[in-house]
């Protein structure tokens, strides 16, 4: 089984797992804390993906690990995980729930990665920000080829930072996603069946150049 949307979701998702989108911005809000957070990481991305030493074929596996550390600190993999797998997480070992935990990491991270490079003429608009103690919601949109695609962003404070847990694209949660997936393939099989197969696809993954 393929963990992926149909139609055009996970398309979409290339853009925003490395920060939403990285060729031209456009703000048409007044930006706040976890706003701010939000564009602040994609001009991380653009500075790695825009420095020709590091677009060298030779450094490839460098670039990839500086993206792959930028997205580390801004989504929180463990309260995703956790939320994707909800019930059946409680009856996971500390050390089932770990291997977990990376293998959910690495299936958002190494999914996309590959293919970032190739979206250049997308912009996305602030919209809207919603704050609720230390929850918040940050509302764009992309534009792409006369589409306009609905992508929110789902945050909440630890400490003084503020990490992603969710992201909602054209009305359709990530987790809700996942986990509708990851529940079906338990009840009609096991948990140990979708491990497997999420070991697989990281390794598949993983050889693809």
């Amino acid at each position: 089984m393929n963990f992926k949307w149909d139609g055009k979701g996970w398309s979409i998702f290339c853009l925003t797992v490395v920060f939403f989108s990285f060729f031209g911005r456009i703000p048409l809000a007044a930006a706040s804390e976890p706003m701010e957070v939000v564009k602040g990481t994609i001009d991380e991305v653009v500075r790695i993906l825009k420095d020709p030493a590091l677009g060298q074929p030779g450094r490839k596996e460098e670039r990839r690990a500086l993206l792959e550390k930028i997205i580390s600190a801004r989504f929180d993999f463990t309260k995703m995980a956790k939320r994707s797998l909800a019930a059946h997480w409680r009856e996971r070992s500390p050390a089932e729930q770990k291997e977990f935990i990376h293998l959910f990491e690495k299936l958002l991270e190494n999914s996309y990665l590959g293919k970032i490079e190739g979206y250049t003429d997308e912009k996305v608009v602030y919209t809207r920000e919603r704050l609720d103690g230390d929850f918040a919601e940050v509302k764009t949109k992309i534009l792409r080829k006369g589409d306009e695609i609905p992508i929110d962003y789902r945050l909440f404070r630890i400490g003084s930072d503020w990490r992603v847990y969710d992201i909602v694209i054209d009305g359709v949660s990530l987790v809700n996603n996942y986990r509708s997936q990851f529940n079906k393939i338990i009840r009609s099989g096991s948990y140990e069946e979708l491990v497997q197969k999420m070991r697989a696809k990281r390794d598949e993954i993983a050889l693809t150049p």
